[in-house]
C-alpha cells in the first residue's frame, strides 16, 4: 500500500542539521503515526514520502522553505517589561505565549534588559536544513474515526 491522502503512515525518523546535531528522533519510543496529505507534517517531509511504502527507508533533506520556514528577522522585536507579570522571572532562551488575531502564539526569549524583552516569533528550526533518515514501517487505510477526527480538526480540506 502506498502513502497517498488518507493513508496512516507510521514510521522511525531521526532528525538532524547541516552539523550533525541530533535534533529530535523517534528512536527508543513509538513510531511517529501521522494521517498522510492532510498538512500534519511539513510540506518538504510529505512531499518526499508522497508514494512510498512499507520498508522505505531513505535520508530526506527538507530546506527552510518546505520546512518550517526562513528566518525572518523582522519577527524579532522587543516587548516592555511591564507586559509580563513583574513576578515571573524571564530568562533568555525561555519559551513563552501571548495572544494574536489567529490564537496563542510562541515566542522565544532573546533577551531581557532593563527597557523590555526581546522576543523571537519565529519557530526554533526556521531557517534550517533538516535532515531527516526515515524509515517507514506501516501503510494503512485510516479509520472512519481518524478520518472523522481529522474532519473536526480540519474541516476545510
Amino acid at each position: 500500500m502506498k502513502a497517498t491522502q488518507g493513508k496512516v503512515v507510521s514510521l522511525h525518523y531521526t532528525l538532524t542539521d547541516d552539523q550533525g546535531v541530533l535534533l529530535d528522533s523517534s528512536q527508543g519510543r513509538e513510531p511517529f503515526t501521522y494521517l498522510h496529505g492532510y498538512g500534519h507534517i511539513i510540506p518538504g517531509l510529505e512531499t518526499e514520502l508522497e508514494g512510498c511504502e512499507s520498508g522505505f527507508n531513505a535520508a530526506i533533506q527538507v530546506s527552510p522553505a518546505n520546512g518550517y520556514g526562513e528566518y525572518n528577522p523582522q519577527a524579532v522585536f522587543e516587548v516592555p517589561r511591564d507586559r509580563f507579570p513583574p513576578s515571573e522571572e524571564i530568562q533568555t532562551g525561555m519559551q513563552v505565549q501571548g495572544e494574536g488575531e489567529h490564537g496563542v502564539l510562541n515566542f522565544t526569549v532573546v533577551e531581557v534588559n532593563d527597557q523590555g524583552v526581546v522576543l523571537d516569533a519565529n519557530h526554533p528550526m526556521a531557517g534550517k536544513t533538516l535532515n531527516f533518515q526515515v524509515e517507514v514501517l506501516q501503510v494503512r487505510d485510516a479509520t472512519d474515526q481518524e478520518l472523522a477526527a481529522h474532519e473536526t480538526v480540519d474541516p476545510d480540506r
